[in-house]
């Protein structure tokens, strides 16, 4: 998924990897027009007018229902030109009949051999992006809010996503069943696609509605070229308010828009008892099933129920180093009941985080909107779980622990649009189990000052009781104890300058159980700013230079944290990209104010279409909060990912982190994360994964008894094949593996598991 993320740093991150481009090719139009101080032009406005015959999915637009289909051409290369005339032509079309939307598009390349389509994933954006693709937004109520979001490779694969321009939530964890197919051909190729009417939602009227669309096609080659339909200005922040309007449907409905999803899961986990001499323990076989529930009460109302839910993770977390660490590690959510409708949920203070539901039973969640002319929305989600997890957030560090007791999770959210593009919303987030409870409450606000600035603000509060064994156990206050926390920020991003100031105040008590904010205690101002320079041709494509400063007291008034800095980060030919990050900071840890200098540099580069070459680095002075005191560190991580023919892919990658202390080793860690699939085809996949821990202490650096070594191995194999998002068949079996300075490397435990979902859309 893609988490909500703000400001001008979320602009940076999504530009930075643009670079430029050779001048237009000779022949083609001239209309666009660019420079960064150029206003664009309108987009143009189309009519769309039902099919007259039928179509078939087949990547090959010969069927006598694309007959007057106008089409759309993407006259507008956004990236790395800006508004300029593309370097190669493209052209969409859009049609109808009573039960689904038809797309097609045609791209022609002047070099069809050179076309980058490979088999991958559905979902797996990280392969899509850097393949031959088209992009299009859909805008059903055309309020230039959200968007449905469909990208289509040129061999037909699929990804589907939701766009919420105002948090700038992309959500690719929405799944929609669609069909799609790709061809290539002498001229370049063809993808066409069938979106049923029942998988959107829009306005129920027998009126001739308009709908927003944008059309995107991806180019990449030397850099990644971007091409539109709709002229994009980059001083304004709202992408669908930019988008082509296409008027003509009518006599469309989204039907009953019922879906059930049942779902059969077994899996057996054998344990080595006692380790590391016993036996593997043979497990119980456990099959369970499960059912979902998907029902669209009305195009703006959809009610999502499971029953004994298969919550299995397919997919593995990507590993991290918990060494030398203060704070609780973040794990993004992958769980498909709780992605849906994500970004509804979604505020500056992360106050809900769905994996706090660590072992559910059952859920219930309605979404939607109500009120005149669809501005309110609303969400409300319900989890009962067999397993209370716990963080106790502190200025200098956080804990946890887990209750074995039910616990009952409540979620309500409420928000009103305003204007083009700002809203106000209020949040509610309880969670209760036996002598435990926590909630909160608070409002929260987006107002889009102009197309290049706007402000955030949320205020929250919370109301907290812990068991008397947590109490004690954990130093937590006694009794039913209160806190606050409140957020200000404003942001400013344009075709040339950046910049944002933000205030977060977190008091000593506040806790968001049902969310994830592990460090409170805290009174924080921050700032940054830089420039943006751009070029169509040349050695570079893009250069962001700025500067940054962060200042935190605690709540005694403090100095807890400070640092300034600069950074610098490049995007040029061959797709390349790199960064230059240098922080001074001044950080206290245990009553002691630490001064430290630290260099964080990175470089990545596509050299062909199949490799890309990447590594992270970081230099400098650090904190030993294990020993609390200054050292130095080093840590570098070189990365490979390859592709080869149409269907395998390898990505690599080896994380070697040490600190040292007045020139003596403390620590070494490596952490080694290799991932091999084969794609037969876009729907049957085989994958591993291979997961390598260890880290090497020297006793003698430390104020405490350590393992001198320890070892880690986690691997995982699958079986994928998808129909769609929901009819899919996993076979998978995985194990870990731990070892010492006195055990190599001994299994652990090993799973067996298997998964059978069926879509069932009556």
């Amino acid at each position: 998924m893609s988490r909500s993320r703000s400001g001008p740093l979320l602009a940076l991150s999504l530009l930075l990897a643009f670079p430029s481009v050779p001048g237009p090719l000779a022949g083609q139009s001239t209309s666009a027009v660019s420079g960064a101080d150029a206003r664009p032009t309108a987009a143009p406005a189309f009519s769309v007018t039902r099919a007259p015959g039928s179509i078939r999915i087949d990547g090959v637009m010969d069927d006598p229902g694309w007959q007057n289909a106008v089409p759309i051409p993407l006259d507008w290369e956004w990236t790395p030109g800006d508004n300029t005339v593309p370097p190669v032509r493209s052209a969409c079309h859009v049609t109808f009949d009573d039960d689904n939307l038809y797309l097609g598009c045609r791209a022609w390349d002047p070099d069809p051999g050179a076309i980058r389509a490979r088999y991958f994933d559905r979902d797996n954006t990280s392969r899509l992006v850097r393949d031959d693709h088209f992009n299009v937004l859909i805008d059903p109520f055309n309020d230039q809010r959200r968007a449905f979001q469909f990208r289509i490779s040129a061999l037909g694969g699929q990804a589907d996503a939701l766009l919420s321009t105002a948090e700038g939530f992309e959500d690719f964890s929405w799944d929609a069943i669609w069909s799609s197919a790709g061809r290539l051909d002498t001229e370049g190729y063809v993808v066409e696609a069938a979106i049923p009417f029942r998988s959107l939602r829009f306005p129920r009227t027998d009126a001739v509605q308009t709908w927003g669309f944008i059309f995107e096609r991806s180019w990449p080659r030397n850099v990644r070229h971007r091409m539109q339909s709709a002229p994009r200005d980059r001083r304004n922040t709202c992408l669908l308010c930019e988008a082509n309007k296409l008027t003509g449907f009518q006599g469309i409905t989204p039907g009953r828009n019922l879906e059930f999803g049942p779902t059969l899961t077994a899996d057996r986990t054998d344990v080595r008892t006692p380790f590391p001499s016993g036996p593997m323990v043979g497990g119980d076989a456990t099959p369970e099933f499960g059912m979902d529930l998907r029902w669209g009460i009305s195009p703006n109302l959809s009610l999502n129920a499971t029953a004994n839910p298969d919550f299995s993770q397919v997919e593995a977390d990507a590993a991290q180093l918990e060494v030398n660490t203060r704070f609780a590690l973040f794990f993004p959510e992958k769980r498909p009941f709780f992605l849906e409708g994500a970004d509804l949920f979604s505020t500056p203070l992360q106050a809900v985080f769905t994996r706090t539901v660590a072992d559910p039973t059952a859920g219930l969640k309605l979404s939607g909107k109500v009120g005149a002319g669809s501005r309110t929305g609303f969400g409300v989600f319900a989890a009962r779980d067999e397993l209370t997890n716990l963080l106790f957030p502190a200025n200098q560090g956080s804990g946890s622990t887990s209750l074995d007791q039910d616990s009952y999770t409540a979620v309500g959210r409420l928000r009103r649009d305003i204007g083009q593009s700002s809203y106000v919303g209020a949040l509610y987030t309880g969670r209760f189990g036996d002598g435990y409870g926590n909630q909160v409450a608070g409002f929260d606000s987006f107002h889009q000052l102009t197309r290049s600035s706007s402000v955030r603000a949320q205020v929250l509060g919370s109301m907290t009781e812990y068991p008397a064994a947590v109490r004690t156990g954990f130093g937590q206050p006694a009794g039913t104890f209160t806190g606050s926390a409140v957020l200000l920020s404003y942001n400013y991003f344009s075709a040339r300058w950046f910049g944002g100031v933000d205030y977060t105040d977190l008091s000593p008590r506040f806790r968001a159980d049902v969310g994830f904010i592990p460090r409170v205690d805290t009174r924080s101002i921050g700032a940054n700013g830089g420039r943006i320079f751009r070029q169509q041709r040349g050695w570079y494509n893009q250069i962001f230079l700025g500067g940054f400063y962060n200042r935190t007291h605690d709540h005694g008034g403090g100095l807890t944290d400070e640092s300034f800095g600069w950074f610098g980060n490049y995007s040029g030919p061959l797709q390349s990209s790199g960064g230059l990050h240098y922080t001074h900071s001044r950080t206290r840890f245990l009553d002691r104010l630490y001064d430290l200098d630290q260099l964080h540099a990175s470089a990545s580069i596509q050299p062909t279409g199949s490799l890309v070459i990447g590594v992270s680095s970081s230099f400098g002075e650090t904190i030993d909060f294990t020993n609390a005191r200054a050292s130095n560190q080093v840590s570098v991580r070189p990365s490979v990912r390859l592709s080869l023919g149409r269907g395998l892919g390898v990505d690599l990658s080896h994380l070697v982190q040490r600190l040292s202390h007045e020139g003596d080793e403390v620590f070494t860690a490596n952490l080694f994360q290799s991932r091999v699939l084969y794609q037969f085809s876009m729907r049957t996949m085989v994958r591993g994964i291979l997961q390598y821990r260890s880290v090497d202490r020297n006793p003698a650096k430390y104020s405490r008894p350590v393992n001198r070594f320890e070892e880690g191995l986690f691997g995982q194999f699958l079986f994928s094949y998808k129909v769609n998002p929901q009819t899919v068949l996993f076979l998978g079996y995985s194990e870990n593996d731990s070892g010492n300075q006195a055990v190599d490397l001994t299994r652990v435990n090993r799973t067996f598991f298997a998964k059978v979902g069926y879509a069932w859309r009556p």
